[in-house]
């Protein structure tokens, strides 16, 4: 009976530590395919945009990196299908940046509530 549990704590045992290193394995893979994802990108924009642009690029995202972003996953999905004829000067790198910049523009509204309890301006009103 005592062999039963050792081979029952020795499976249990060994599950964990293979559970424990397929994670392991797993994460490190994430990791690689993220860096992969990342070299891609950056090889598309470098194709895409020309040098000053891929810096005011780069200055945008140590600023605002969700907007990078979007103007990134912009300027790829139109270079994937096609729809750039060449190489994005600073200038039209400014021109996407208004257009994004349009799109995720929030407006901000201020909304006062007046609570009427007790107001003694509509007592005024009967004269």
């Amino acid at each position: 009976m005592a062999d039963d549990e050792l081979e029952a704590i020795r499976r249990q045992r060994m599950a964990e530590l293979q559970a424990k290193h397929g994670d392991s394995s797993n994460n490190q893979q994430g990791e690689e395919a993220k860096q992969r994802d990342t070299d891609m990108r950056n090889s598309i924009l470098a194709q895409v945009l020309d040098q000053s642009a891929r810096a005011r690029l780069n200055n945008l995202a140590l600023v605002k990196p969700e907007k990078a972003n979007a103007v990134e996953n912009y300027l790829i999905q139109m270079a994937r299908f096609g729809k750039l004829g060449g190489k994005i000067s600073e200038s039209g790198l400014i021109e996407i940046l208004e257009k994004v910049s349009q799109q995720t523009e929030k407006k901000t509204t201020v909304k006062f509530n007046r609570r009427k309890v007790m107001d003694s301006d509509d007592d005024d009103d009967d004269y």
